[in-house]
């Protein structure tokens, strides 16, 4: 797992140990000694996460968490507080500021790496939903990820907990800011968690005779409650089990005795993330599918092609990987429009499309380019492996006669395809779909129904 991981302590000794401990696992390590320069390499370079020590000159940590949690261009950043703090009020008051966990020196290299990990996948998540959401928001949709006016509706928990003494203090603690559903049956709890809308499970270590990983695993592998965040209750002193939960996808834990204050602040953290993350998923499907979206065939329209691309070609070019671009045409559809009307000629397009999505990858995007172009955009695919998936396309459009159900009409329809892959020379989204279209016209003149990569 590769991530830019800032580290920021005034004591120069710590931040190289950390240093260390994270470049032995391949991280890459940015560092800051005071919070103003940690602000600054936020606002200014792409970073992961953020270790944070909070005694520091000029700014504390606290500070410095709360103004990147305020700043939109910063407020995705997961913030984990590295401190010789360790009282329940300084872990109250951190996560009241925005940050997502607390690690106390001196830090356990186990729990340091495992907490880091578990925090950049989710981060991962959340920013493949922000690039979506951006692109949406850049062909000028209106943003629908403006935030409540504050009344946030209590939220959902459920709690596995085999003790009903320790189900009542949590309830209790936890009824100002949830309604909380507390069941002592694990596999009872699963499929309540599978069947209802919660905005958090809270799983105590506690449960009689049931491993409380086995329920997490399986709350993060069934495809209804696999972002659904996970509490874990542990044992002082458990942190195997940490390290355990953190690495299968818990999202964070609180060790007992409880402080309620802290299990308030922890939840809502969770809850406040699931919905924002749920209001991204659904602006992303609700917002594209209207806006960006061809009528006639389903697919992505040339508008959203002429956002997302950019995005597409702008990653590809910081992580060094292939993309690569296919332009197909249909072959004489002029003649089909002609002769049998412009209905056939738009089933001839949706099946067409249809085809499409069955031969490109789910990684893959496809569009409608415009009349009977469409454009396939291949991530991570180099100019070999997207001549192939061509292929696999062109065969199926020829060797599958268009049977058009509403006038029965059986066509026998082929296309032309222009390749044109990143490594090849472009430097610019636009420049590569002139070259595919480059290539895409030689296919044209060469007779059609064939398959052209442009040289370089």
């Amino acid at each position: 797992m590769t991530a830019r991981i800032l580290v920021v302590d005034d004591i120069p000794a710590n931040v190289k140990l950390l240093e260390a401990r994270l470049l032995a696992e391949y991280f890459d390590v940015l560092t800051a000694d005071d919070g103003y320069k940690a602000l600054d390499i936020c606002r200014k370079t792409p970073v992961d996460l953020v270790l944070l020590d909070i005694m520091m000159p000029g700014i504390s940590g606290f500070d410095v968490c709360e103004q990147l949690k305020a700043d939109p261009r910063t407020s995705h950043i997961p913030v984990v507080m590295v401190t010789a703090l360790d009282q329940s009020a300084d872990r109250v008051r951190g996560l009241k500021a925005g940050a997502d966990d607390f690690l106390t020196k001196p830090v356990n290299d186990l729990q340091l790496i495992s907490r880091v990990k578990s925090l950049v996948r989710l981060k991962t998540l959340s920013d493949e939903l922000r690039i979506r959401a951006e692109t949406a928001q850049n062909v000028g949709i209106e943003d629908m990820l403006k935030g409540t006016d504050g009344r946030e509706e209590p939220g959902q928990v459920l709690l596995v907990d085999s003790r009903a003494s320790s189900q009542e203090r949590i309830i209790k603690a936890l009824k100002p800011v949830a309604q909380v559903v507390a069941m002592s049956d694990p596999q009872a709890a699963l499929f309540e968690a599978a069947e209802n809308p919660f905005d958090l499970v809270i799983v105590n270590a506690n449960l009689d005779e049931y491993d409380p990983l086995r329920l997490c695993s399986h709350l993060r592998s069934l495809e209804r409650t696999r972002f659904l965040p996970l509490l874990l209750v542990t044992e002082p002193g458990a942190e195997d089990v940490i390290v355990r939960a953190l690495d299968i996808g818990v999202n964070d834990y609180i060790v007992r005795p409880i402080d309620p204050n802290e299990l308030v602040a922890r939840s809502l953290t969770q809850i406040k993330r699931k919905r924002y993350n749920d209001r991204l998923r659904t602006s992303v499907r609700e917002t594209i599918e209207l806006a960006v979206t061809d009528g006639l065939t389903g697919l992505n329209n040339r508008r959203y092609l002429d956002s997302h691309l950019k995005t597409l070609f702008n990653r590809a070019a910081a992580r060094g990987r292939s993309l690569s671009v296919c332009i197909t045409d249909i072959d004489r559809f002029k003649q089909v429009n002609d002769t049998y009307g412009h209905d056939v000629g738009d089933e001839v397009l949706k099946e067409f499309a249809s085809r499409i999505r069955s031969t490109v990858r789910g990684a893959d995007l496809a569009c409608r380019y415009g009349g009977e172009e469409f454009v396939v955009v291949m991530p991570d695919t180099d100019a070999g492996v997207a001549e192939m998936i061509a292929e696999r396309l062109r065969s199926l459009i020829e060797n599958e006669p268009f049977v058009l159900r509403s006038s029965g009409v059986t066509l026998h329809i082929t296309a032309s395809l222009g390749i044109a892959c990143n490594e090849k020379g472009a430097e610019t989204p636009e420049q590569l779909l002139k070259q595919a279209d480059k290539a895409l016209y030689e296919a044209k003149n060469g007779g059609r129904n064939r398959v052209v990569a442009a040289a370089a």
